[in-house]
């Protein structure tokens, strides 16, 4: 059997004496879209963090294909697992195509040369996020939805297999929300990405994800396909709410519609 391409044994993370994650055993299906869930202040980001190496665990462990990994090179990682933070920032005046170019440091030496194989790279991850006519614009020209995709194209560019992405629709109005997350699952349809989303909108996990992860209190409170997540009973425990769970026409996936607070 293959090893799950991320893994976590017993993780606990936490802020100085403030635990947030107590102890976690998860995998995380590959080539699959799987989408984290929960209320503020859970988890779910801090594990995202952990699964990426951003944030040092305070117990256990995470493990990329089987192997634990605080004992791999950062190098070693970034080569196969690229994450897109909340919020990243560049440097003022930078352009699209000059940003998608850092995700091409994992691939070079101590003193980089712009290879063939290198500009290939980044002219392919400008053409699959469509940025490619943005190339010489600036970040700071650019609206929400086209700045996110440049990053996940830099992203794109270190040409790994696994994609983290941390609430990539914050901030974005609700057509740029769906660019973004049409462009996630197309990574994973086309290029056989493994995609890991943090998301706030529970029927926009619902719609592009093949797996569900809910989080509550450090915790998963429940792991699975769509329709077998979003039930009555989690929607009440884990973000006290009622609602009627309906069938999408679109997809036969559940719609959720909230219409009360269970406390």
């Amino acid at each position: 059997m293959t090893d799950a391409p991320l893994s976590t044994q017993s993780l606990k993370l936490a802020y100085g004496p403030s635990v947030i994650v107590p102890d976690l055993n998860l995998k995380v299906a590959g080539g699959r879209v799987t989408s984290i869930i929960g209320p503020n202040g859970c988890g779910k980001s801090t594990l995202l963090r952990a699964l990426a190496r951003l944030m040092p665990g305070a117990g256990g462990q995470v493990s990329l294909y089987g192997q634990a990994l605080h004992t791999l090179k950062s190098r070693d990682i970034a080569r196969r697992l690229a994450i897109l933070p909340q919020g990243p920032v560049a440097p003022e005046g930078l352009s699209v195509e000059e940003l998608v170019w850092f995700g091409r440091h994992p691939h070079q030496g101590r003193f980089p040369v712009r290879r063939q194989e290198d500009q290939e790279a980044v002219t392919w991850a400008l053409d699959q996020t469509g940025m490619k006519v943005f190339a010489g614009r600036t970040l700071d020209t650019l609206s929400g939805g086209q700045r996110q995709r440049a990053w996940i194209a830099m992203s794109l560019a270190q040409q790994t297999e696994i994609l983290l992405l941390d609430e990539p629709t914050t901030y974005l109005d609700l057509s740029h929300q769906l660019e973004v997350l049409h462009l996630a699952q197309r990574l994973n349809r086309v290029q056989g990405k493994t995609v890991v989303m943090v998301l706030h909108d529970l029927n926009q996990a619902v719609r592009y994800s093949d797996e569900i992860i809910a989080m509550h209190r450090g915790v998963v409170y429940a792991q699975g396909e769509p329709q077998d997540v979003l039930t009555p009973a989690l929607l009440a425990d884990v973000f006290g709410l009622k609602a009627h769970i309906l069938r999408d026409p679109d997809t036969g996936r559940p719609h959720i519609i909230p219409y009360a607070l269970t406390r």
